[in-house]
């Protein structure tokens, strides 16, 4: 069953879809929101060293905001295909200062995009006010104390390995039903911690150990994911499975990106995770007005 459309404001609250998030409300239920993203890295997929410098990067994060972004997520390490690691000190180094110097200057909620529990809980004495953990809590036993501790919302992203490795052959015999069964202990997780079950968001985790034939079918699928009664948050921007499809380069994968953020909104995507803030924007109006028409 598809969860957007008619009915589709009843359902988000009846389950809760409010979600506070500093000092803003996102009302999931009136239209898909958008996460900007602002990696203060030098080697991410997409955009890899354009905001590694600190005056880059706030000039970034304030376009995102202009261009209507409700959430930014930043973040200090790459968690590309075959990533390597970096020390909590200088992921720190990245993201710290651009997190302080953003809050004082829009008023946009900032999310912190890490799976270390130290890096998180700076983060968010430093203005975030929000916790996307691509590991869904598995990497670092004490992210959940700490996301508990501060009552703030948390992405919980389905991951098959480390980035490190997650595209060596990865394999499924059941690919929706391992992604559920995953996201649901979770979910589990992080309410036996003490987190509120109302600030949990989940991510399939499109790309992460998956081939492009397991995102597709995750697309083509999305709304089983639905059944968790959790907003769902896609992040397909600029992404290999694209350019392997249209065999073209990251920094021409706007329109498959745009057409793939089309699919996840129409089979039940909350929140879109992006690059392009102006044109996700446009599309997700634009597909919200067709689900919501009479």
């Amino acid at each position: 069953m598809n969860l957007k459309g008619q009915g589709l404001k009843e359902l988000n609250q009846k389950k809760g879809y409010l979600l506070e998030i500093g000092q803003r409300v996102l009302d999931f239920s009136s239209r898909t929101h958008l996460m900007g993203v602002l990696n203060v890295t030098p080697d991410s997929f997409s955009d890899g060293g354009r905001f590694f410098k600190l005056e880059e990067a706030i000039k970034q994060g304030l376009k995102l905001a202009e261009e209507g972004a409700d959430m930014i997520d930043v973040g200090g390490e790459s968690t590309r295909p075959g990533s390597e690691p970096v020390t909590i000190e200088e992921e720190l180094r990245r993201v710290i200062p651009v997190i302080e110097e953003l809050t004082k200057m829009i008023q946009v909620p900032i999310s912190i995009d890490t799976y270390k529990s130290r890096v998180a809980k700076e983060a968010l004495d430093s203005g975030a006010s929000m916790v996307n953990d691509i590991s869904g809590l598995r990497y670092d036993p004490e992210m959940k104390k700490v996301i508990a501790k501060y009552d703030v919302p948390v992405v919980l992203m389905h991951i098959k390995g480390t980035p490190k490795n997650m595209q060596e052959n990865p394999h499924y015999d059941n690919l929706i039903e391992e992604i559920k069964t995953y996201l649901i202990e979770s979910i589990k997780i992080a309410k036996e911690a003490g987190i509120d079950e109302d600030k949990i968001i989940i991510d399939p985790g499109i790309g992460f150990g998956k081939t492009p034939e397991d995102n597709l079918k995750i697309l083509k699928n999305l709304n089983e994911f639905t059944e968790l009664g959790r907003p769902l948050m896609v992040g397909v921007s600029r992404k290999s499975f694209i350019g392997k499809i249209l065999n073209l380069p990251t920094e021409e994968r706007l329109e498959g990106s745009l057409a793939s953020m089309a699919a996840a909104i129409m089979n039940g995507a909350n929140i879109l995770r992006v690059h392009d803030v102006k044109e996700s924007k446009r599309v997700a109006k634009l597909v919200d007005a067709i689900l919501t028409s009479g």
